[in-house]
């Protein structure tokens, strides 16, 4: 399996949290507005593409007052934590302007040509499926959000709620919501087969545009209209001929063409979203094999054609994730960094995912407490960025190998992933171990038998250690691996004669 299948990074910051450690930091305010340049030298410093600024919209005065009726809930990711510390959630919003408390529409068009000048680009959130319950819609266009009954408000208080407009209307509304949970009750549901709705979600989505070089698109499925029709049966007309993402995309497309969207997808809707128009959908499916260490599952997934896979975003963490550091275990979070990594499409690393951080932080909190940075995790990291920003990575060509037993009763081979890059002459390759088990395997390097003219210095670009191998030897018998537990080898080959 094989295709130029490039490497893409984002790099997702909590923008309050983030802008209260450059605050202390520096000992006054900071904004978006004057980011020290050491902090964004540092960003650029990491060799990644995007910075994805989660939660710069201006939330919800709602959303703050009944996110403190679950202070309580907070302090175990904040023990410290004080009332001024909810600022409500970032997925409730109550408008499409950059909060004014953290720089502003300019402040944030200061920032983004500050990461320009570095080479960096901005990618925001936007929310199709519901925005706050004091949104201005809500009052000035009753008819954009999915109404209920009386009935539904006393039967089913989660997922309506009764609101009196403006001009005095008493109105009953849904929350929005997911199918398969309770509504989210700091917000409205939109009704997003209402044609006037839809123009004004374009018209919003293109000034988002205006302001970044991407979006990350909150829990983009549900505004499917099969997904919507199905959530909201009863309760809303038929569905335009027209889905909503083919619908919005192109739009945006033609006025911002190197514009890129990006899906938070579940339910197996990653192919959907992608045949709708977006440039990368979440690759949940990788995460969860990730986490049950279920490997065989792992290297399933991994044979889906590479044109499919070019457009994942793999990681092991972001804010709706525990922390990768937390959940995995310092030992097996090496080899699934190495791992996320190094596989084809987009890679997704989370601020504090670099340096261990294990507290996951509630998205209605403006700080985090002070952690204990894991140095050794951070120079993995670093390591893995340096050398896949390297052109093999972004242009050359991807290929997972089928390992074979050392022994007709040896097991452990199904331990273990192999996969490479090659790209003219030059060649990686790497072998990531996520057990808790030492595991054996023979390798065929099939599909690069022109390596077996030559002998090979093979320098791990992990540990530093090289091994020196005949390339006749990696075709037939084929190459011998040893992974002890939790290990990554990561191979850059070097031509011994």
């Amino acid at each position: 399996m094989t295709s130029g299948s490039g490497k893409l990074y984002i790099y997702e910051i909590n923008t309050w949290v983030w802008l209260h450690e450059l605050s202390q930091q520096y000992q006054r305010p900071v904004t978006l507005s004057d980011v020290p340049d050491e902090a964004l030298d540092a960003l650029a410093e990491l060799n990644i593409d995007y910075i994805w600024m989660m939660g710069v919209w201006k939330r919800s005065e709602y959303a703050r007052l009944n996110a403190l009726k679950y202070k309580h809930e907070y302090v175990a990711a904040l023990p410290d934590i004080e009332d001024e510390d909810v600022i409500g959630s970032a997925y409730s919003i109550a408008a499409y302007e950059v909060e004014p408390r953290i720089g502003g529409r300019e402040g944030l068009a200061q920032f983004r040509q500050k990461l320009r000048e570095r080479g960096l680009k901005l990618i925001l959130d936007f929310v199709p499926n519901h925005i706050a319950i004091d949104h201005p819609w809500v009052d000035e266009h009753p008819d954009f959000i999915v109404q209920g009954s009386a009935k539904d408000a006393r039967s089913r208080p989660g997922d309506f709620f009764r609101h009196q407009t403006s001009d005095q209307r008493a109105m009953i509304f849904a929350h929005g919501r997911d199918p398969y949970f309770p509504g989210w009750s700091d917000t409205a549901q939109l009704n997003v087969f209402n044609p006037e709705l839809r123009e004004a979600l374009l018209e919003t989505l293109l000034d988002v545009a205006s302001q970044c070089d991407g979006v990350r698109c909150d829990m983009a499925m549900l505004v499917m209209n099969e997904i919507f029709r199905n959530t909201w049966n009863g309760y809303v007309a038929d569905p335009p001929e027209t889905d909503f993402w083919p619908f919005m995309i192109p739009q945006v497309k033609a006025r911002y063409s190197e514009f890129i969207m990006i899906a938070e997808v579940y339910w197996g809707r990653e192919y959907d979203m992608l045949q709708q128009g977006f440039d990368f959908t979440y690759d949940k499916t990788l995460y969860d094999r990730i986490m049950e260490v279920d490997v065989q599952k792992v290297h399933a997934h991994l044979t889906a054609p590479i044109e499919f896979q070019q457009h994942m975003v793999r990681f092991i963490e972001n804010h709706d994730e525990p922390r990768a550091h937390d959940r995995l275990g310092p030992a097996r979070s090496l080899p699934a960094a190495t791992l996320i990594c190094t596989l084809p499409g987009a890679c997704l690393l989370h601020h504090g995912q670099l340096t261990g951080a294990q507290v996951k932080l509630p998205v209605q909190i403006r700080r985090g407490p002070i952690e204990t940075q894991r140095e050794d995790l951070r120079q993995h990291y670093l390591k893995l960025l340096q050398e896949t920003h390297t052109p093999i990575y972004r242009l050359g060509e991807w290929r997972l190998f089928e390992l074979a037993p050392v022994a007709k009763d040896d097991i452990t081979v199904y331990n273990l992933l192999a996969y490479g890059w090659r790209l003219d002459g030059e060649y990686r390759l790497i072998v990531v171990n996520l057990t808790s088990i030492t595991s054996y395997a023979r390798l065929p390097l099939k599909g690069w038998e022109e390596v077996a003219g030559h002998d090979w210095i093979l320098h791990d670009i992990d540990d530093g250690s090289t091994y020196v191998r005949r390339g006749s030897e990696m075709i037939t018998p084929a190459l011998l691996l040893e992974p002890n537990l939790f290990k990554a080898h990561f191979f850059r080959f070097q031509r011994k004669d």
